[in-house]
């Protein structure tokens, strides 16, 4: 029998998965769920609907487990598939208040959700994000897109506490900075979901 607290290669068990291995699938889950966690978290402010969509990830995974590639990054896959139900959440949540709205005060011109463009808006802080450093755009976007905390940036980078909290202080006010005279989804974006 196998025994998947010795196995490090994700591949073996990814390939595992695939063929509906139940303890390689709790051993990703254990490997990555506290990450997806914080990530879901960061965006939704909210312990119960980020439990909620860690949840959903893996039940997805589990269901879509036989279409599985081992040599594609597994960590990536999960990353995007937690950022598609947050983006649809968001989508459910807009056209819910725009319905509120326009039941609400229906003799109002309540159209700002209506310019929000949220492709749009991830575009372009992530072009302002590839503008940063190499190493601050690193620890940027594995603390606020991977979910990673300071002391888990500092374990895998081997650099300090401190070095870690400077650059992503830096790379909050780079960002802040050069949002100040944009348009207003970005700066809500922005105070909303990264800062």
């Amino acid at each position: 029998m196998i025994k998947f607290r010795d196995i490090e290669n994700e591949e073996f068990l990814v390939r595992s998965l695939s063929k509906g291995n139940i303890l390689a699938f709790n051993t990703l889950f254990k490997e990555y769920s506290g990450r997806l966690f914080r990530f879901a978290n960061g965006y939704l402010r909210s312990e119960a609907e980020a439990e909620e969509i860690v949840q959903e990830v893996f039940t997805i995974i589990w269901e879509k487990r036989k279409d599985l590639k081992d040599e594609l990054s597994f960590k990536s896959y999960l990353f995007t598939i937690a950022f598609n139900i947050i983006k649809k959440y968001f989508r459910r949540k807009t056209y819910l208040a725009e319905y509120l709205n326009s039941q609400i005060y229906s003799d109002l011109d309540i159209s700002t959700t209506d310019k929000i463009d949220y492709d749009s808006v991830c575009d372009f802080i992530r072009k302002l994000v590839d503008r940063l450093p190499d190493r601050r755009r690193e620890i940027f976007i594995k603390s606020r897109f991977e979910g990673l905390s300071i002391k888990e940036l500092s374990e895998e980078l081997g650099i300090s506490h401190k070095t870690v909290e400077n650059q992503i202080t830096a790379a909050l006010k780079f960002l802040k900075e050069n949002l100040k005279h944009e348009f207003l989804p970005a700066v809500l974006f922005f105070f909303l979901f990264i800062a």
